[in-house]
C-alpha cells in the first residue's frame, strides 16, 4: 500500500551569503533578515530554521507545499543569497520546528554544536547533507528551548 500523500513539506537549501564582513554590521543584517522573515513566515504559516556558518546559509523551511515554494522563490531572488541550491525537498507528516523563524549562528554557546556537526567542510565542498543540517537545527532548537525552560512543552 502506498503512503498517503500530504501537502506538508520540508525544503532544505544552502546558499552563499552576501553580507558585510564586519561583525556589527553583519549581526544587524542577520537581525533584519530575522525580523522580516518572521512576519512573512507567520503570514504564510511557515516554520523554519536558518543556520549561518561563515558566509553560508542553510535553512529548513516547513509548511504547505505552495507556501514553501513561494517562500523559496522569494529567497532565491534575494540579492543577499547567491548560488542557492536545494539539498532536500520532501513530504513530511509533522513539523520539526516550533517557531516561524529561528536563526542559529556559529559562535559562543553554539560553537560546540557547530563543531560536532562538521557542516562547514560540507558547505565548502558544496555537498551538505540534509541529515546533518536537520540534526544541527534540531539540536540548536532543543538547546535554546532547554535554556528557556520550555523544552518539556514540545516533547
Amino acid at each position: 500500500m502506498r503512503p498517503k500523500r500530504t501537502s506538508l513539506v520540508n525544503l532544505i537549501y544552502f546558499s552563499r551569503l552576501n553580507l558585510a564582513a564586519d561583525a556589527p554590521t553583519r549581526a544587524r543584517q542577520i537581525s533584519e533578515i530575522t525580523k522580516h522573515a518572521q512576519k512573512k513566515n507567520e503570514f504564510a504559516v511557515i516554520t523554519s530554521f536558518l543556520i549561518v556558518e561563515g558566509n553560508f546559509a542553510v535553512q529548513i523551511i516547513e509548511g504547505e507545499r505552495m507556501s514553501v515554494n513561494e517562500t523559496f522563490q522569494r529567497i532565491s531572488a534575494d540579492a543577499r543569497h547567491r548560488d542557492v541550491k536545494i539539498v532536500e525537498w520532501r513530504e513530511i507528516n509533522k513539523r520539526a520546528f516550533v517557531t516561524s523563524f529561528t536563526t542559529g549562528v556559529r559562535g559562543g554557546a553554539s560553537e560546540t554544536h557547530f563543531t560536532k556537526a562538521g557542516l562547514l567542510p560540507m558547505l565548502q565542498r558544496g555537498t551538505p547533507k540534509a541529515s546533518t543540517i536537520h540534526n544541527l537545527a534540531t539540536t540548536l532548537q532543543q538547546d535554546t528551548m532547554s535554556k528557556q525552560g520550555i523544552d518539556h512543552l514540545f516533547v
